[in-house]
């Protein structure tokens, strides 16, 4: 896939392999569509950029080639640049994820929440990017009124908690923002892109009480989960107005922007653009579809629909052409 070889520059872009995920609601369209060659039946989850201990992505190119990208970001800290977000740790986690069932019904606590009761660690806010739906494809997105924990906590005990949950319709090319608090599931028939804080904590509520590939029920978080719920109704999920610039056969569309991370959609058609990163932060290039060339100096990486590419702040002068989409992702 590459002809890098071992350089002396730092600032180069690389391939990273992803960590799999075989969460008992998963399909195999990863495998199929994406190609992703990882062991496992389903395959619910690869987590494509991760420096997170419950999945570490590892680099697939270049001089760091076999390292996990925590063990490379640790020798060059510099990697992840100057945002005030961007600390020693990489802060965000991207995600391929494949729902051939429904999720269970779920939320993440607040970064103010998880330091005190999860010993430090980062909350959970994230965004979906739809990759793909089927016709009647839904998510769950907060409640349809407002709520009290005591409303909820009966409706859990009397296994109805779905009259009160926003169940929206969702389409191919859909956003949708999930802040910290919102109680949320993905559909079954959904293939999403996630881009989320470094943090692997979910809370759940609910989920159809199902049993694992032992028999077990999984484990319920009702207590936290109660603790940490934004009980309004969600009135405002339309999506926001996104902004496209078309330019000789290129497309940019910028998708979201929050505290945490900033995402924009890219299209090249059979065109050669310029890249380059500042000083501030490292960006990710998440390849949706299509296949491509990343020059840069005299070295090349051939990418293709399914990869990931880490490109460190400050990065070298790089150009990249082809027929490819992805998502562009930074801080």
């Amino acid at each position: 896939m590459t002809n890098t070889s071992l350089n002396s520059n730092n600032n180069y872009p690389f391939l990273l392999s992803p960590a799999g995920k075989d969460y008992l609601w998963g399909g195999n369209r990863l495998k199929k569509e994406f190609n992703k060659k990882i062991d496992m039946t389903p395959l619910a989850e690869t987590w494509e950029c991760s420096t997170h201990p419950d999945g570490l992505s590892v680099v697939a190119s270049g001089k760091y080639k076999g390292y996990t990208l925590k063990e490379v970001l640790k020798i060059n800290q510099e990697y992840i640049g100057t945002h005030p977000t961007n600390k020693e740790e990489l802060p965000i986690l991207i995600k391929f994820i494949d729902a051939k069932k429904d999720l269970s019904v779920q939320v993440h606590p607040s970064d103010e929440y998880a330091m005190i009761h999860e010993n430090g660690q980062l909350g959970k806010t994230e965004m979906w990017y739809v990759l793909d739906a089927k016709k009647n494809s839904k998510i769950i997105y907060g409640f349809n009124c407002d709520t009290t924990e005591e409303m909820i906590q009966e409706s859990i005990i009397n296994e109805n908690i779905n009259k009160y949950l926003n169940k929206v319709p969702i389409k191919k090319d859909d956003v949708f923002y999930i802040e910290a608090g919102t109680i949320h599931a993905i559909g079954e028939g959904a293939l999403i892109a996630e881009i989320q804080e470094t943090s692997n904590l979910t809370y759940r509520l609910y989920d159809y009480n199902r049993k694992d590939k032992d028999g077990n029920a999984r484990p319920l978080h009702i207590d936290k989960a109660l603790q940490v719920i934004d009980y309004k109704k969600k009135d405002n999920i339309n999506q926001k107005m996104r902004i496209r610039r078309y330019k000789n056969g290129y497309l940019k569309e910028f998708l979201y922007r929050c505290k945490y991370f900033e995402v924009y959609r890219e299209k090249i058609n059979n065109q050669t653009i310029d890249f380059k990163t500042n000083s501030t932060s490292f960006h990710v290039l998440l390849i949706l579809d299509g296949v491509g060339k990343i020059n840069f100096d005299k070295e090349y990486l051939n990418i293709k629909k399914g990869d990931c590419i880490f490109v460190p702040a400050n990065s070298i002068d790089m150009r990249i052409s082809g027929k490819i989409e992805l998502l562009n992702i930074n801080c």
